[in-house]
């Protein structure tokens, strides 16, 4: 208990601010976890895990002592929905993971979404954005426009991550665009940096998937046999 007592009251000052440990320590494992999935590593879901759990405590000011007293609903709902899609990225991995001969390969093919599939993530945003907002304003979220799309792209990001889109990079990218602001806005600073930092390292994992994608499928050109003393 004393440590957990430690975890939910350290802070410390920066630029005479105050910022909760369990921010920092959660984006780390956070950043960890995006880490290891550009690897596609099985690793990335249960560590990832660990830091929807802390981050949880952070966004819900008024449940829980934070220096910023701001509840951001949106943000703290979308913890709770990334752990319950890591549970299915840690299976459908880990069943990947079983099914590779060879222990160089990773966890996942990445591959770009069909058109359907496209569509089908268009339609669910519209009708996630749809949902969430009015929801996250009634409940009083700071911010509940950004903060219902940070909420819906994210979920969408972690799922297409784990059936291995290329696109949820991208996705997460514009997450990040929408969510530093909001973040420095509302005095979470740790957290806005960390999605600064996401932004950036999401451009490296886009490139990344995208070479290993064209590297996996590139068709394997054989050259013609030719039988010598033939006319």
């Amino acid at each position: 208990m004393g440590a957990l007592r430690w975890l939910l009251d350290a802070r410390l000052e920066i630029a005479g601010s105050v910022v909760l440990w369990r921010e920092i320590i959660g984006n780390v494992f956070g950043l960890a976890s995006a880490l290891l999935g550009m690897r596609r590593l099985v690793w990335a879901w249960p560590i990832g895990m660990i830091g929807n759990a802390l981050l949880f405590t952070v966004f819900l000011g008024g449940a829980f002592a934070t220096p910023q007293a701001v509840d951001l609903y949106g943000q703290a709902g979308r913890q709770v929905f990334f752990f319950a899609v890591s549970v299915y990225g840690w299976w459908r991995w880990s069943r990947n993971r079983r099914q590779h001969a060879s222990p160089d390969e990773g966890a996942v093919v990445p591959r770009w979404a069909t058109n359907s599939e496209r569509l089908v993530l268009l339609g669910t945003v519209i009708v996630g954005m749809a949902v969430a907002y009015p929801i996250l304003k009634a409940l009083g979220s700071w911010g509940p426009l950004p903060d219902s799309w940070i909420l819906v792209g994210s979920l969408l990001a972690t799922y297409g991550m784990a059936r291995g889109w290329v696109e949820f990079w991208l996705v997460w990218i514009a997450v990040d665009a929408v969510g530093v602001p909001l973040l420095l806005q509302g005095g979470f600073y740790p957290s806005a940096a960390m999605y600064g930092v996401y932004g950036l390292f999401c451009v490296w994992g886009f490139v990344s998937w995208l070479r290993t994608s064209r590297a996996l499928r590139q068709p394997q050109v054989q050259a013609p046999s030719y039988v010598e003393g033939r006319v």
